[in-house]
């Protein structure tokens, strides 16, 4: 009955810290989180779990999910933005649009950057492209006009593709784009 009283301390008790523990293994377990993802949705889950407890208790129980996180390797930004980045890059997305999905995930932008160097634009944006049935990959029964064409950049555009990269996909021969999704990814 003494820990009504122990919740008003800076302190969280060592039913708090166990709850963190088991709770960030139950969610690693489901997922790959970055560390920011985790310790917002230990402070998010435990505002609602336990009363009256304080700022310092919720970041005493996230610094203790993210640091039993890390000591079971299951925590790690860096190959957290690895495992991403490929995946986003091999479906067709940009490095723009990885480097933006990586930053919304609190991933550090040094790691963001280190993590797209060797990324290649111009193989995603013909994934894309594939994808969308544009460009090289059109049907051949659809006319290739000015509004078409227009659709086409503007759709590349939102998905964070330069101008000149989304002009030379649809400007491609479909054998030269088949040759860039054959190569080495």
């Amino acid at each position: 009955m003494d820990e009504p009283s122990k919740a008003t301390e800076d302190q969280p008790t060592p039913r708090m810290l166990a709850w963190a523990k088991n709770s960030a293994a139950y969610r690693l377990a489901k997922r790959m989180m970055t560390e920011r993802e985790l310790a917002d949705a230990i402070r998010r889950k435990a505002r609602s779990k336990f009363e009256d407890i304080s700022e310092a208790q919720l970041n005493a129980l996230a610094e203790t999910a993210l640091a039993f996180g890390r000591s079971m390797k299951a925590l790690d930004d860096q190959n957290y933005a690895e495992i991403r980045a490929n995946s986003a890059a091999r479906s067709g997305r940009s490095k723009r649009a990885i480097a933006r999905k990586l930053a919304e995930k609190g991933v550090d932008r040094a790691i963001v950057e280190a993590v797209l160097v060797d990324a290649d634009d111009l193989r995603s944006a013909v994934v894309y492209a594939r994808k969308k049935a544009f460009g090289p990959f059109r049907r051949p029964d659809v006319e290739a006009d000015d509004a078409r064409w227009s659709k086409e950049i503007a759709s590349f555009a939102r998905q964070g593709f330069g101008f000149d990269l989304a002009k030379r996909v649809l400007d491609m021969e479909r054998e030269e784009a088949e040759d860039i999704l054959l190569g080495p990814a």
